[in-house]
């Protein structure tokens, strides 16, 4: 197979599980949880739908960001050329990707540090009927959640700028 069509076929992969990972995850965010309001007003109902939600969400999140790391890699080679290290650092296409990249892995970490840690305690709290508790930890999740969605924005726009050098 010519390996411009290898390089189109990855690069396709890459944009389309971005599509799905941002998509998806301002989806989970601008009309999930807002309806889930809407259909209850019971903290610990309302808590398990949008918990179970998000859960079935982060095995589709866990397997995109793995495609997404590794296909982002790939490309960067191609479009960067033999020369890596160097286009990386003195080109304006190179220093757009590592700001990308270093965004990636803000996100990454922002994203999975959120989860681990807040998701949990707000579970455990819905469930003991904290809800005083969850209120306030909620807020602080959801900051960090909307930072994470803001990061994804600047992701996005960096890919798009990539185009043009």
């Amino acid at each position: 197979m010519d390996i411009m069509l290898i390089d189109l076929i990855i690069l396709w992969i890459h944009v389309f599980t971005a599509i799905f990972f941002v998509g998806g995850s301002f989806f989970i965010w601008l009309v999930v949880y807002p309806a889930s309001f809407k259909i209850t007003d019971d903290e610990r109902l309302r808590t398990r739908i949008v918990g179970r939600i998000g859960k079935e969400f982060a095995a589709f999140t866990n397997v995109s960001i793995i495609i997404l790391i590794l296909t982002g890699l790939y490309n960067a080679t191609w479009y960067l050329g033999s020369d890596f290290t160097y286009a990386l650092l003195n080109t304006e296409g190179g220093q757009i990707l590592l700001v990308k990249g270093i965004f990636v892995v803000a996100m990454v970490l922002l994203m999975y540090g959120n989860n681990i840690y807040h998701g949990k305690r707000i579970m455990k709290m819905s469930q003991e009927g904290n809800l005083e508790g969850l209120k306030r930890l909620r807020k602080t999740s959801h900051l960090l959640s909307y930072i994470t969605l803001a990061l994804m924005m600047i992701i996005t726009i960096l890919a798009v700028a990539l185009g043009f050098y």
